[in-house]
């Protein structure tokens, strides 16, 4: 019998267990996404807060960043579309407060 509390495959499973809750947890909130709030949570999730002083940059920075998680296999293609949707319209409406 082994000195130590938990076997590896225990803890194993258990940080496997965590993980998957993160992921359902992180899916869930995807899908809700309608919102440029709902997208700068979902960044928050990921570690990304953007914040320059410039409300017109930071969207498209956060288009890029948005991007960025839709190349590496995070978001999938119809949770990418929208929230590049919601960030254009965000766009869109700064650059005709600046006309």
């Amino acid at each position: 019998m082994s000195d130590t509390f938990f076997t590896k495959e225990c803890v194993l499973f258990c940080a496997y267990l965590f993980f998957l809750g993160l992921w359902i947890a992180i899916i869930a909130m995807v899908r809700k996404m309608k919102t440029f709030y709902d997208i700068q949570q979902l960044l928050k999730r990921y570690g990304m807060i953007v914040y320059t002083g410039n409300r017109l940059g930071d969207l498209e920075l956060m288009e890029d960043e948005v991007q960025e998680l839709y190349e590496m296999k995070i978001l999938e293609k119809e949770d990418y579309l929208v929230a590049r949707m919601i960030l254009r319209n965000e766009i869109n409406k700064e650059r005709d407060k600046h006309e």
